[in-house]
């Protein structure tokens, strides 16, 4: 087992990465939870112990339940089971769940401390570290959240085992986009070191900018782009999908704002090509109208903003010019 904390001062958090931590779970509980809500999937294989009296609460399935819908579905059925500020949240799942039950608790009596159980591989590389929780709108991705830290996060590498193939490859599309990053040689290194190896870069970056004031930013790297494919119609492609998309756009965007070279979008495809993952987006969609879905991503503050490798490495970069957005996007056809 490897433990790894999250750096947050008083609010700092443990996360253990390995084989069988989910078994964990009553250890990295707060002290005097007296009750869990466990909010999972029926599709999720994964039963939780925290130890004391809980009740699971099974969410629906898919990006389609996780709104604002469901938000309050969870909230009523707490109420009606008598939830508490005391009592204690568990999300056993992937990003969907700790994304929509972390929100859910967040907002429940103003704040219920959560545990997140991640069992998928982009739930264990990404969106259940940082305490960034929401929900989707029609309109986007993300748009309706919070900052809610949870109390610990275990990331069992053992139940990654009996993912799909594709859904493995869901979180390889994050795990790509952390050899930009600064983490080196991540295909080389065993399962569970490169799960911590990722959880560590993340860790650092959240333990310095916890509320994306600045450098957390580059998290989102490849994320606008595949932000506006998720959001831009019914076209079969998972998040980490979507994202490895978005790295191959923001290569070509930054080669032509003269910020990177060939070699370097060149180093791009190799990544994402070894991950077998998706570098096109799909056929017949409409250039405008994601240019379009690029202004309502929650991380444009004035203009259309992405996060675009460079001399400096990863950074935020404010795109006025519609012309070399079509053109970058022509690149990726």
């Amino acid at each position: 087992m490897i433990q790894l904390e999250v750096p947050l001062a008083d609010r700092s958090y443990p996360v253990l990465v390995g084989a069988g931590v989910r078994h964990q779970l009553s250890r990295v509980l707060p002290a005097g939870a007296a009750r869990v809500a466990v909010v999972t999937q029926a599709s999720i294989p994964v039963p939780v112990d925290p130890g004391v009296e809980h009740r699971v609460f099974v969410m629906g399935e898919g990006e389609e339940a996780k709104d604002l819908s469901t938000v309050e579905d969870l909230c009523r059925q707490w109420a009606r089971w008598g939830l508490t500020r005391a009592d204690v949240v568990v999300a056993v799942g992937g990003g969907v769940v700790t994304d929509t039950a972390g929100f859910a608790a967040a907002v429940y009596h103003r704040g219920v401390a959560v545990v997140h159980v991640a069992t998928t591989l982009l739930g264990q590389i990404d969106a259940a570290i940082g305490g960034k929780t929401g929900v989707n709108l029609t309109e986007g991705k993300n748009l309706v959240g919070s900052f809610w830290q949870p109390a610990a996060v275990l990331c069992d590498t053992e139940v990654l085992g009996s993912l799909p193939p594709r859904e493995y490859r869901n979180g390889l599309g994050e795990m790509a986009k952390y050899a930009f990053l600064g983490v080196d040689g991540l295909t080389d290194l065993p399962l569970d070191e490169a799960v911590a190896a990722c959880v560590r870069c993340k860790a650092d970056v959240v333990g310095s900018d916890e509320r994306e004031a600045g450098r957390r930013a580059i998290l989102n790297y490849g994320h606008t782009l595949g932000h506006a494919l998720e959001t831009a119609g019914s076209y079969d492609l998972r998040h980490g999908e979507a994202v490895a998309i978005g790295l191959i756009y923001a290569a070509e965007l930054a080669l032509r704002l003269g910020r990177i070279d060939e070699d370097r979008v060149a180093e791009h495809r190799r990544v994402v090509a070894g991950y077998d993952l998706p570098m096109r987006v799909p056929d017949g969609l409409d250039s405008d109208e994601v240019i379009s879905l690029f202004s309502r991503d929650k991380k444009a503050v004035s203009g259309v903003t992405f996060v675009l490798d460079g001399p400096q490495g990863v950074e935020p970069v404010r795109v006025e010019d519609p012309a070399i957005l079509r053109a970058a996007f022509d690149a990726v056809r």
